[in-house]
């Protein structure tokens, strides 16, 4: 028992002396994929899986640069629907 206490304990000081930057890394990064599987359930369960979905894209893109790229590309795929929409009227 003791033992496992020790192991705890020093795998808890090796967390607490990583670098602030991959705490930080690791924070986002939970915080982000948790609000953006939250999202995913919302597209089939009711709620607003088009506002939670990006909003956990941008927490990812905080720290990660896959997430910058996906919103760049619906940013853009968004902007030309909405200018077709506007010529046809």
């Amino acid at each position: 028992m003791c033992q496992n206490n020790h192991k705890t304990l020093a795998s808890m000081r090796y967390f607490f002396s990583l670098p602030c930057s991959i705490l930080k890394k690791v924070v986002v990064a939970i915080i982000g994929f948790v609000v953006l599987f939250i999202g995913i359930l919302l597209i089939f369960l009711p709620g607003p899986a088009v506002v939670v979905i990006p909003l956990g894209l941008s927490i990812l893109a905080i720290e990660f640069e896959w997430p910058k790229k996906i919103l760049k590309r619906t940013k853009e795929k968004g902007e030309k629907v909405l200018s077709r929409i506007k010529k046809r009227k």
